[in-house]
């Protein structure tokens, strides 16, 4: 997410720092930097050039030049100023005051709607405690709705499909069936913005519905097509925020960048992966810090807190108190680890590793990490000491590994091990976040 533009702001950063006083020129030689590295992230240019010119006029004060650390005062300005041009901060969903909070879902084909709905589900179910529905209303793409009762399924939330043919009997019937749920989320059919028929059903499912949020569903990887049809999708239904997908591929980060200031509508939303807990709020804040290298912590923790239970937890500090960390419990917290999402996404949200961020992380490291502990027997997970050459090869052979991988990994595991003694015997162990 945002590789390339997190890397020439990482450079821009840099140069700014190393500027012992900072002048009109090298400000004018940055905010040429910044311009360029917004049009090349694929950022709308009239958003940028706004965004370039609030920078300047902030960047102009007297106080930046008489500052003991001009260049840091800089980076304040450039980082509030990003966080601003993101939308400053996130409101998150209007849930209604009374009754169903109701959330009608549209966009272009092919932007993951369908998918969208069923995460949005997910997530207000397991972090906010909602008792979600959803109400197929896509009759245009063949097994869209078969789609969404699978997904359905998968995430134990319940899909109102009894009109096929018709979509306002289809919204209708939904939401007359839908009473014991609180939050409604419909899902429509991927439509052009200048096709005016179907835009025409799109307005009555929105008066029929009348709901709550109308959130655009844009795929971040099509850069200013998401952001030029967001704009015609607001001027139409005069949406309240925008989820953008696929925000895990290829993307340069331009829609992001872009449709706020284009709509004045926020980003609420980011799909982030093709799983159901692939999806995250969007934080205007903690995007800037990722975007400029500053990292996000608070997120970091955030994914901990949905993937470490308490128990395992207290687990842990057992084992760190006792000495008793064996390879049956490493595999266990790297198991843990890859349910957080790719290694390389984890490591730039830590502040200061931007640079680790650009050696080789293989994910699939910890699979094989996984397959050589697997290939061993218990008592070899409990005793590593007994392995001894002969069992070094039979686990090689076994995980479909080499010996060195193997020794690599024992000899790791001895280092963690130590690490581990050492934690142990300052005592109680504080985790630097509380587990749900």
């Amino acid at each position: 997410m945002f590789e390339q533009l997190n890397s020439r702001f990482a450079q821009i950063v840099k140069k700014i720092k190393g500027h012992g006083k900072i002048t009109e020129q090298n400000i004018s030689e940055t905010l040429r930097d910044v311009r360029r590295a917004l049009l090349e992230a694929d950022v709308n240019f009239q958003a940028a050039k706004a965004f370039i010119n609030r920078v300047k006029d902030k960047a102009s004060g007297k106080e930046i030049f008489t500052s003991v650390t001009p260049g840091q005062q800089f980076i304040q300005i450039l980082m509030n100023e990003l966080t601003s041009f993101l939308g400053s901060k996130n409101d998150g969903i209007s849930f209604s005051s009374s009754g169903r909070t109701i959330i009608l879902l549209a966009g272009l084909q092919g932007s993951g709607k369908t998918t969208t709905a069923a995460k949005l589900a997910c997530f207000l179910k397991q972090r906010w405690q909602k008792t979600p529905c959803l109400i197929a209303a896509d009759l245009q793409r063949p097994a869209a709705i078969d789609q969404l009762q699978v997904l359905g399924e998968q995430i134990q939330v319940p899909v109102f499909a009894r009109h096929k043919k018709d979509v306002a009997k289809a919204v209708k019937g939904g939401l007359s069936q839908s009473k014991d749920a609180d939050v409604v989320i419909i899902d429509t059919a991927g439509r052009l913005h200048v096709d005016e028929p179907l835009m025409d059903e799109l307005k009555l499912v929105a008066e029929i519905a009348n709901p709550d949020e109308i959130l655009f569903v844009a795929d971040g990887m099509t850069g200013q097509d998401a952001v030029n049809s967001s704009s015609a999708f607001n001027d139409a239904l005069d949406i309240t925020g925008v989820i953008l997908t696929k925000m895990d591929g290829d993307s340069r980060g331009g829609a992001a960048l872009s449709i706020r200031e284009v709509t004045g509508k926020p980003i609420k939303f980011l799909g982030t992966g093709e799983g159901m807990k692939n999806f995250e709020i969007f934080h205007p804040d903690r995007m800037a810090q990722r975007i400029l290298g500053m990292g996000d912590v608070v997120s970091l923790v955030e994914k901990a807190q949905d993937v470490f239970d308490q128990e395992s937890a207290e687990k842990l500090q057992k084992k760190m108190v006792e000495n008793s960390f064996t390879l049956a419990d490493f595999q266990e917290q790297l198991t843990q680890m890859q349910k957080m999402g790719p290694l390389s996404d984890m490591l730039k949200m830590i502040p200061g590793a931007g640079k680790l961020g650009k050696m080789n992380l293989d994910d699939r490291q910890l699979k094989w990490t996984d397959a050589i502990i697997k290939s061993m027997t218990p008592a070899e997970r409990n005793s590593p000491e007994i392995i001894n050459g002969s069992r070094r090869k039979r686990i090689a052979e076994g995980s479909g590994r080499s010996v060195q991988e193997v020794n690599q990994l024992l000899k790791q595991f001895h280092q963690m091990q130590l690490m581990m003694k050492k934690i142990g015997k300052q005592g109680k162990v504080n985790f630097p976040f509380k587990i749900k």
